[in-house]
């Protein structure tokens, strides 16, 4: 069993620890700022083992040299990446498979966001990494992929078990909320997540990491292949692939 623990970074993006107790080993995924990981990893009295990297945006990367240089810890990340990421000490492949904490994780496509995007699944521990692919509620801007990249992308995750606890960059789901009730304003799961939402927030309480099989019912940009969402956007009997194109479209000018 693995222990999580989410920490909050910057203004809006999240890391994520994971420590095996019996293997005390202990991996940060993303670092966007050094301090606030450090510091909880002195409260928990853990030392950092890996770091695991899950595109190079620098809201992600940019606390790696001074984690580095705290605590010696291991760099994964995607080969393909690998010219804009921090020295990787072990690069990875979509497809491949790699022993983390004393469990498996396998490496997933994600390109969209950004070209060589990948996310970590755990299956053992329930546990997904995306990193800002799938996200609370959303997806992240295509700045170089394509939509039916994304979407393939969007479509290997939606594939995982939907008790799988989706851990992702940043805390945008207000925001993606209130845009996901223009798509399917009467979702009644999303009626109700949104309330929850909206209570969260008001108590400063974050609402990511969130559960899968929530997003699959609530999230827009997963839903671009069912009916009722086609039809609500006037795309009834397109692609899925351009129902996706339309709503990441829809988004970016919400």
């Amino acid at each position: 069993m693995l222990q999580l623990v989410t920490i909050p970074c910057l203004s809006d993006n999240y890391a994520f620890l994971v420590h095996n107790a019996e293997t005390r080993e202990t991996a940060c995924f993303d670092v966007p700022e050094a301090a606030p990981i450090l510091a909880a990893l002195a409260d928990h009295g853990w030392s950092l083992t890996d770091i695991v990297l899950t595109h190079h945006h620098p809201d992600h990367i940019q606390g790696v040299p001074e984690m580095v240089a705290a605590t010696g810890a291991r760099v994964t990340g995607a080969a393909a990446d690998a010219h804009r990421l921090p020295p990787l000490d072990r690069a990875v492949a979509p497809g491949e498979q790699f022993t983390l904490c004393g469990t498996r994780a396998d490496v997933i496509d994600v390109s969209g966001h950004t070209v060589g995007h990948v996310a970590y699944h755990l299956p053992a521990a329930a546990m997904v990494f995306t990193g800002d692919s799938l996200m609370a509620l959303g997806c992240g801007r295509l700045f170089e992929g394509t939509a039916p990249m994304m979407w393939a992308s969007l479509s290997r995750l939606a594939a995982l078990p939907p008790e799988t606890t989706v851990c992702s960059g940043h805390e945008y789901t207000a925001g993606n909320a209130r845009f996901a009730r223009t798509i399917e304003p009467g979702n009644p799961a999303l009626i109700s997540r949104i309330a929850a939402i909206e209570a969260a927030r008001a108590e400063g309480r974050p609402t990511v990491p969130s559960m899968l099989g929530e997003e699959l019912e609530t999230n827009p940009f997963l839903r671009a292949g069912h009916a009722a969402v086609k039809s609500a956007l006037g795309l009834a009997g397109a692609e899925d692939a351009a129902v996706f194109g339309a709503i990441r479209a829809a988004k970016d000018r919400f």
